[in-house]
């Protein structure tokens, strides 16, 4: 059945309804008779228990301290904003939602101890990663093993959801992601020769396998592949490398930080060719740290900055009105992975694991999401949704090109 997005006001309504059970009611005892009869005790009234009104907890672990905090901490402010708008309505199944959360500082130990104090200590009914994917894959296998459901908001990497029925993922597929930026590459911006950046951990080597699968299939050239590691800040050695080779666009794999010293130190050295990014590229930081530099890169992201859907604009214009900044794709994630989450609880009418994945799983054309719409999700747990490319322009994030062909898009 098509799914029109879930409405807590209809839910609460509902609830309201069921509540008002009515007590059974003793039988009158007669005022006179003609003949003694024996008296028995009127039926006792059992109450139905109240409702329950503690909140429903959802754990969520993301880096707010070390070099990925910028993406940490808008992850955990955007799930914050998600669970005040739902709260706001009326909570999920007459209960407020309380976002439980702790810093993993992108790393998986951290994330590992996480995983257990949220079900062991803080009970749980479900969790959200709002981290990279060396933690999220590190947190996954524990709360498969437990039975909790889990949601990946950005990390990508393909094995996470290959856990186990419990884990499902918010952002795009590492492989379908890179597959829509050779596509960009190939048929967009009608590029034949291309040299390939790839920073050397679990993103960006995934992103590399998707895009060069799909470029072969275009009958793109690589003229140039080159790894590069994790907070790498010198990059005009490989830029004379992209010059000398010949290349028509560069498709570089990375996070903000590394993407704004590549964009800046290519505007230095005179390399004027197209550069591609990702959702690693996808924040505020990118763009005030490469300053003109960053002006006329495209990123392959979730988030449609342009998109007129309701609730696009409703995250957009609240972020920016709470946090004085402007919003980003991975926070985009995390509110989606909210937004799910009280979803599929209020569509099971229940806190059951079991019930919140079957109601995951059966998810349809769901539009109450920053970053969809969500057209559904495939047996591997994966989404398929229209994704969108940017272009750095005039200092912001804009429209693109966006990208909706199922055979192209679905995992």
């Amino acid at each position: 059945m098509k799914h029109k997005g879930f409405s807590l006001g209809i839910a609460l309504v509902l609830l309201s309804l069921l509540a008002a059970a009515c007590a059974p009611q003793a039988a009158s005892t007669p005022v006179s008779t003609p003949e003694p009869v024996q008296q028995t005790e009127a039926p006792q009234v059992t109450e139905a228990p109240p409702a329950s009104t503690e909140p429903i907890k959802i754990g969520f672990f993301s880096p707010t301290t070390g070099f990925a905090a910028a993406d940490g901490t808008s992850a955990l402010q955007s799930a914050q904003l998600a669970v005040k708008i739902v709260n706001e309505k009326g909570g999920v199944l007459g209960r407020p939602l309380e976002l439980v959360y702790y810093d993993d500082a992108a790393k998986p130990d951290q994330a590992s101890a996480i995983a257990r104090k949220l079900i062991e200590q803080d009970k749980v009914v479900a969790a959200i990663s709002g981290s990279y994917s060396g933690a999220t894959r590190a947190a996954a296998p524990i709360f498969q093993e437990a039975g909790i459901p889990m949601l990946s908001a950005y990390a990508i990497h393909p094995e996470i959801t290959k856990t186990g029925n419990m884990i499902f993922r918010i952002g795009t597929l590492a492989t379908v992601q890179g597959r829509v930026g050779a596509e960009l590459v190939g048929k967009v911006l009608n590029v034949k020769k291309v040299a390939v950046l790839i920073v050397d951990n679990d993103f960006g080597i995934s992103l590399t396998e998707g895009f060069k699968q799909h470029a072969a299939d275009l009958g793109l050239e690589i003229v140039l592949e080159e790894k590069y590691p994790l907070g790498e800040t010198e990059f005009r050695p490989i830029l004379g490398k992209i010059k000398a080779s010949g290349a028509e666009a560069v498709y570089a794999t990375g996070y903000y930080n590394e993407a704004a010293n590549l964009v800046s130190q290519a505007k230095d050295e005179g390399v004027t060719i197209p550069i591609i990014g990702q959702e690693g590229y996808d924040s505020p930081k990118f763009i005030e740290l490469a300053g003109p530099a960053a002006e006329g890169v495209i990123i392959t992201t979730d988030l449609n900055r342009d998109s007129e859907r309701a609730m696009t604009r409703l995250f957009l214009e609240q972020y920016k009105a709470a946090y004085g900044e402007e919003a980003d794709m991975v926070g985009a994630s995390a509110f989606d992975a909210v937004m799910v989450l009280a979803y599929a609880i209020n569509t099971a009418g229940s806190t059951e694991p079991q019930a919140i994945v079957e109601a995951i799983a059966n998810l349809k054309n769901f539009e109450d999401v920053a970053s969809g719409p969500f057209l559904y999700y495939t047996p591997e747990r994966e989404v398929v949704r229209p994704i969108s490319s940017q272009i750095v322009k005039d200092g912001a994030f804009h429209l693109y090109h966006e990208f909706t062909d199922e055979a192209l898009t679905k995992p």
